[in-house]
């Protein structure tokens, strides 16, 4: 069952690299913008646990969107300024956004509204949402490997094939394609894939989708990205979403006799919280800790959850 830690100095970046924003003014900037999106939409959008709601799309995900904007247009003519200067045919390819953070942060409910919004943009109509999970091995890989308790960790994901697939997207292929992971089976789908055809943006969502390359001389996911978010909270706060999760699973997709979390359906409440913390401490917390939280730092922009699951304030890299 694939956090921020309590201290403070873990990963920290040089202040000076982020502009802090509180919530009251970032969603100035969105001022006057129309709320494309109706209720019904968002609660569609809402993973479980989160506390998304129109409030929390008008004064956090709008102006996102709006900056979005900005930095795809910004690249749109920055390739086709280059094309002019080399004297070749304009190749525009896709606006790569990334999308980190921890287990139960809620970055999955953040890339599918992002998607959302962004398709609604007039110049951008195709959005593609990709998640890494799809590149993790399969499981009778990881239990070659040995690394069935790490999954999720950054050894546990095919990264060579995921890097082959955001190039291919990048050089403008006609098709690319990515494995389709089932959360209900756990596991990748044997001849099940994903299909993405010369979108305008691709959203690219993962746990550890800011990694540096694992070796100086190899290319790196984030390589790709035109555009980074990292999702960030207490890691005391996701252990709570994170139990809370498991407890609305055990009650929805774990009761599906095919699913692979089946055996946990019948678990007592009490059962039910002590098996999500051992996930949560012995699995997710260590990851958070050693692979996610240090990647925080190489984000364009943090967007930083209270304890109630809404942004508090926004980071703006600057440098």
């Amino acid at each position: 069952m694939s956090a921020e830690t309590p201290d403070a100095t873990v990963a920290s970046a040089p202040p000076q690299l982020y502009r802090e924003i509180p919530r009251a003014e970032w969603a100035r900037l969105a001022s006057g913008m129309a709320q494309p999106l109706t209720e019904t939409e968002i609660v569609q959008l809402r993973g479980l646990g989160d506390r998304l709601d129109l409030q929390e799309v008008r004064d956090v995900y709008l102006p996102l969107s709006r900056l979005l904007s900005l930095y795809a247009s910004a690249t749109k003519r920055l390739g086709a300024d280059t094309s002019r200067f080399l004297g070749e045919p304009d190749t525009t390819t896709p606006f790569v956004v990334g999308v980190a953070g921890s287990v139960a942060v809620g970055k999955s409910t953040i890339a599918r509204l992002l998607r959302e919004l962004m398709s609604r943009w007039s110049d951008t109509p195709r959005v593609e949402l990709i998640t890494t999970d799809g590149f993790l091995y399969p499981n009778a890989e990881l239990e070659r490997r040995g690394l069935m308790d790490r999954k999720g960790f950054p050894e546990s994901y095919d990264t060579r094939r995921l890097v082959e697939f955001l190039s291919d997207i990048k050089s403008g292929a006609e098709e690319a394609h990515a494995p389709f992971y089932s959360h209900i089976q756990y596991d990748i789908v044997p001849n099940a894939r994903v299909t993405v055809r010369r979108p305008d943006v691709v959203i690219v969502e993962g746990l550890n989708v800011l990694q540096p390359p694992p070796a100086p001389h190899d290319v790196a996911v984030s390589d790709f990205f035109d555009f980074s978010i990292y999702v960030d909270a207490d890691a005391g706060d996701i252990a709570s979403w994170y139990v809370d999760r498991f407890l609305k699973l055990r009650q929805g997709a774990f009761s599906d006799p095919s699913s692979f979390f089946n055996v946990f359906a019948d678990l007592t409440d009490e059962q039910a919280v002590e098996t999500a913390l051992g996930y949560w401490n012995s699995i997710n917390l260590p990851n958070l800790e050693e692979n996610v939280l240090p990647t925080r730092h190489r984000a364009n922009l943090i967007l930083r959850k209270g304890r109630g699951h809404s942004v508090e304030r926004v980071q703006l890299r600057k440098l």
